[in-house]
């Protein structure tokens, strides 16, 4: 593991806060996703809106029976009326099925093109916001939180366009028949508007809590799960589970807080529009006993009052949705739009393309000469965390050093300012005596091969493993590969070979058959410059010697940086610099520092007598 890197709790990060009730912004963001696919998102509408239209109709039929049929007791336009309405019915079906088929294609599409490009930006982001970002954040942002995006682009947004059509033709309808009754009708709206005010501000505050706490609920079982054999062995599952019902129980809290207010508003929404009903029934009565109007005229507005309280509670509906859609785009464009701690500046790209469409053949040859040139580093802000100091170093193409010290010396930071993981804060590192920020990160990268101390297989077979670093290379280039660094043989014992599955993080493979496979992946790639960082640490005796000599000619002629805890390994390194609190206390090669007793000699010696007590207890 790096020096720097430390495990962040989900109850310890604190993400961005949001405090507007209304985010304009967000909601633009949302809709560019929805204008991607604006043929079916207006298709979708223009059948909600005629579906709208037939739901105004249907009652004016209605008025139409009981004015014809009941009241005049005529019947001779019965059979049209008949073919009339059964017509509207199977069109409004019909009108449903198109617009639910139309709203799933959306949904599905603007999942997927949130999700790809939240996708993107994470492989493009640097090292440090992994850092200091839980992985179960992360995974609630491109699960969950996009879900809610597409189900309210989907669902919720072409909803509104059918209540605004509908309430829309209902009121002009109303007043065309009856203005007394329509202004009657139209008293109880203003409340509703306060209503909605009201609450707007504290639905969405709880919503935003939601979000907050599923965020570290995720992060806590993504490390139950990840850390599950050292859970065990620790006989940690009880507090584990009291920690976790912490969690939970702050879920609990913050969503039984959001559905009361939702809870508290819906019955408020329905008591108005019982009051309108009620308001019309009675006004509407005494415009019939006056002849003021007909029957058929007051059913309809009883219908329409029903049909006028069914969009509004559908927006009421939708408006608590939106607030919880809104917390959840905040969140996931938040991570969108992360900038990068390490990108390449403009005249770079133009000259050398970016990390997904490089400019190869404008990328000069890496001989592998390095130099850090008063360099010096923090991983926070203030002299205190400094970890490099006007730190100097001179490497020759092809000179292969090794980095030894203690714990949380500064080793693994030099060799990940190197490969531009992090760059300095003052001084500059040369690559072929050029800076390396004037040439780009895919420039490096490419150039580059790291082992680390525990490796990260994917799920698939052994050849997908090892032709990952350069997916090209034919299957005997693979075997070759194997072959040199003696991970053949045990590839071939297992059933299927190199198409083997090696399960889940390479579950199936024991840590040192994962690291000859990582191994092999990194020198498929055939860097010019190679780093092993504690590459040989998780590794047993009679699989270090197995592989050291194929270690030795894959590292010839290229430039190599060693990082080992296990000095035994490094012995025929060029040279060792021996590195305390990011300085360099001793350096040579082994023969020299253990002439000169100084450090190493202590590290050394004291290695040598340990194992030697470890061998004579077997």
């Amino acid at each position: 593991m790096s020096d720097q890197a430390q495990a962040v709790h989900p109850t310890q990060f604190e993400e961005q806060e949001f405090s507007k009730n209304f985010d304009a912004a967000a909601w633009r963001k949302v809709f560019s996703f929805a204008r991607r696919h604006k043929v079916l998102f207006f298709g979708a509408m223009a059948f909600m809106v005629f579906d709208a239209g037939v739901d105004v109709l249907l009652p004016l039929t209605t008025m139409y029976a009981i004015d014809t049929f009941i009241v005049a007791q005529d019947m001779r336009t019965f059979v049209p009326f008949l073919l009339v309405y059964v017509g509207l019915i199977v069109l409004q079906t019909v009108s449903i099925y198109v617009f639910i088929a139309l709203a799933g294609r959306i949904e599905a599409k603007v999942i997927y093109d949130i999700r790809r490009e939240s996708f993107h930006k994470l492989q493009n982001l640097s090292f440090s916001y992994y850092d200091r970002t839980p992985v179960g954040w992360i995974m609630a942002r491109v699960t969950s939180d996009v879900q809610r995006i597409g189900d309210i682009v989907a669902w919720g947004v072409v909803d509104v366009f059918w209540t605004v059509a509908m309430i829309t033709i209902l009121v002009g309808v109303m007043f065309t028949l009856n203005t007394q009754l329509a202004m009657v009708l139209l008293l109880i709206i203003p409340p509703l508007i306060l209503v909605s005010m009201f609450f707007q501000r504290r639905i969405i505050k709880a919503q935003r809590e939601v979000r907050k706490t599923n965020s570290k609920i995720t992060g806590a079982i993504n490390e139950g799960i990840m850390g599950a054999r050292t859970t065990k062995t620790l006989t940690r599952e009880s507090g584990n589970f009291g920690e976790f019902s912490t969690l939970t129980a702050d879920m609990r809290r913050s969503s039984i807080r959001a559905g009361v207010l939702s809870a508290k508003f819906m019955p408020i929404v329905l008591s108005l529009g019982s009051i309108g009903l009620a308001m019309v029934l009675s006004t509407g009565g005494n415009l019939v006993m006056a002849g003021a109007i007909s029957f058929g005229t007051l059913a309809v507005f009883l219908a329409y009052s029903l049909q006028m309280f069914d969009p509004i509670q559908s927006i009421a509906h939708i408006f608590s949705e939106m607030q919880s859609a809104q917390a959840s785009a905040e969140r996931t464009f938040a991570l969108m739009e992360t900038r990068p701690d390490i990108t390449d500046s403009d005249d770079v790209e133009r000259k050398y393309g970016s990390i997904e469409h490089p400019l190869t053949q404008n990328w000069e040859e890496i001989t592998g000469e390095i130099v850090f040139e008063n360099v010096s580093f923090a991983y926070g802000e203030g002299d205190e965390t400094m970890l490099l100091d006007n730190f100097n170093l001179h490497v020759q193409p092809g000179e292969k050093i090794a980095l030894v010290g203690e714990t949380g010396s500064g080793k693994s930071t030099i060799v990940n300012l190197l490969c531009r993981f992090y760059e300095p804060v003052s001084g500059r590192i040369l690559i072929d005596g050029a800076d390396y920020t004037t040439r780009s990160q895919g420039w490096l990268h490419a150039n580059l091969g790291y082992v680390l101390q525990t490796p990260h297989l994917f799920s698939g077979s052994v050849l997908e493993n090892i032709r990952y670093s350069n997916p090209g290379a034919s299957e005997s280039d693979v075997v070759d590969v194997a072959k040199k660094i003696g991970a053949h043989g045990f590839i071939m014992k297992m059933e299927g070979g190199y198409g083997a599955n090696v399960g889940e993080g390479g579950s199936k493979l024991s840590a040192g058959e994962r690291q000859l496979v990582s191994f092999a992946r990194a020198i498929l790639r055939n860097p010019k410059i190679f780093v092993l960082d504690e590459a040989t640490s998780s590794i047993d005796t009679q699989t270090e010697a197995m592989i050291s000599d194929a270690v030795h000619e894959a590292l010839r002629g290229r430039t190599g940086f060693i990082i080992a805890h296990r000095l035994s390994t490094i012995r025929s390194a060029d040279r060792i610099f021996v590195i305390d609190n990011g300085r360099i206390l001793e350096s040579g090669n082994h023969k020299e520092l253990l002439r000169a007793r100084g450090h190493y000699y202590e590290l050394y010696t004291n290695q040598i007598k340990k194992e030697a007590r470890e061998r004579l207890l077997l």
